[in-house]
């Protein structure tokens, strides 16, 4: 089993990033077939997306583009349960679809976030693509259309989740020990 040191805490191997690319190129797949007639626009939620995005990117093959927004939620190991925004929205998704594309969704909260920012600008509809889906810790209801793995409510660094700003770089998903 490979352990890995973040800080103070230690983190067990516990998906590999094989597996990783296949779920992403699954999710891509399904996108293409259901999105081969629109152009839509990946918004990226900065910082932890990153790596899943431009995995996803590499495997859309329709017309589309990617932009990113940053909003943070965390601190350490918990959640703050509040979200602010640090790069805003700059290109307009008024009449587009949108696909949001989540590294973590575990309280939803800055998922439900950004489905009230975008909102407002009236999109034509918004569709939830994320890695990992944390259902024990959910705390608002929307519907993810594409889901890399369900995971337990347990803390989760590397492939872009971090602990205060590190293990993002870790190609494979640790949990906590």
């Amino acid at each position: 089993m490979d352990v890995v040191r973040v800080n103070d805490l230690e983190f067990r191997s516990y998906i590999s990033n094989e597996m990783i690319q296949t779920r992403v190129k699954e999710i891509a797949q399904r996108i293409n077939a259901d999105l081969k007639n629109e152009s839509p626009l990946f918004i990226g939620i900065l910082n932890g997306s990153f790596m899943f995005a431009a995995d996803l990117m590499k495997e859309v093959t329709i017309k589309s583009e990617i932009t990113f927004v940053k909003l943070a939620s965390y601190s350490g190991t918990e959640s703050t349960g509040e979200v602010l925004t640090r790069i805003g929205l700059e290109k307009s998704v008024t009449g587009r679809t949108i696909v949001i594309v989540e590294d973590i969704i575990d309280s939803g909260k800055t998922i439900f976030e950004m489905l009230e920012i975008l909102k407002k600008q009236k999109p034509a509809r918004v569709i939830i693509a994320t890695l990992l889906l944390k259902p024990a810790a959910l705390l608002y209801k929307f519907n993810v259309e594409y889901i890399g793995f369900e995971v337990p409510n347990d803390f989760l660094v590397g492939y872009g989740l971090d602990y205060d700003g590190l293990g993002r770089n870790l190609k494979d998903i640790y949990v906590k020990v």
